[in-house]
């Protein structure tokens, strides 16, 4: 199985800088781990949308879209869980 490529929005890396250090480690390592497995167990997708799906994180969720043919993950939104779906 190919690798995915992650592209990062600059919304979500503004959001990614703003979270405490260990926050920070613990999600960045769950996207990583997104490229060889876009759709880990416990995933959920977006109702409403095509291609958005959500990872949780402790408190954070990080929501993406997955294009299968140019097999790329993209990161839109990386927030609490109280705040990610606004």
């Amino acid at each position: 199985m190919a690798s995915y490529r992650i592209e990062v929005s600059a919304t979500a890396e503004k959001q990614l800088r703003k979270l405490g250090r260990d926050d920070r480690i613990r999600v960045v390592r769950a996207v990583q781990h997104l490229a060889t497995d876009p759709r880990p167990s416990g995933c959920r997708k977006l109702e409403g949308y095509d291609d958005v799906y959500r990872i949780r994180i402790g408190r954070y969720r990080v929501l993406y879209s997955i294009d299968g043919k140019r097999i790329i993950v993209t990161v839109l939104k990386v927030a609490h869980r109280r705040d990610v779906y606004r």
